[in-house]
């Protein structure tokens, strides 16, 4: 089962763009997810994630979380191959969240309820 649930901090603002067939909102971002400190061996605490959100959660995500922002999600790690015009093999892997959530314990611009009434509108 790939199931992924992530707690982090976005490390820039999340990239907002569409396809050029069907118009479809896709956003990407880095996430860093900070590692256990009881387990760190060396001096790197935290990952730095690749997300990729698509539709609405895109669109969302773009609207409300910045740089910065600590955000929770849910979704699956995807891997895939592509070869550059020299024929070079590279290979991504990344998650793609499903659904995204407000994760910072205060919200500084918006109230309870306007949190509750985004998190709904992004469902």
């Amino acid at each position: 089962m790939n199931n992924v649930s992530l707690v982090g901090r976005l490390t820039k603002d999340v990239d907002l763009r569409y396809t050029t067939k069907k118009m479809r909102a896709v956003g990407s971002f880095t996430l860093a997810v900070d590692r256990d400190p009881r387990k760190v061996t060396n001096d790197k605490t935290a990952d730095f994630i690749p997300i990729v959100t698509w539709g609405k959660t895109a669109e969302f995500a773009s609207k409300y979380f910045s740089k910065g922002h600590r955000i929770a999600l849910q979704g699956s790690i995807h891997t895939r191959v592509w070869e550059d015009e020299e024929k070079n093999r590279h290979y991504v892997t990344e998650v793609v969240a499903d659904r995204v959530f407000f994760a910072d314990a205060k919200q500084k611009d918006f109230d309870e309820q306007e949190i509750e009434d985004i998190e709904e509108e992004a469902l």
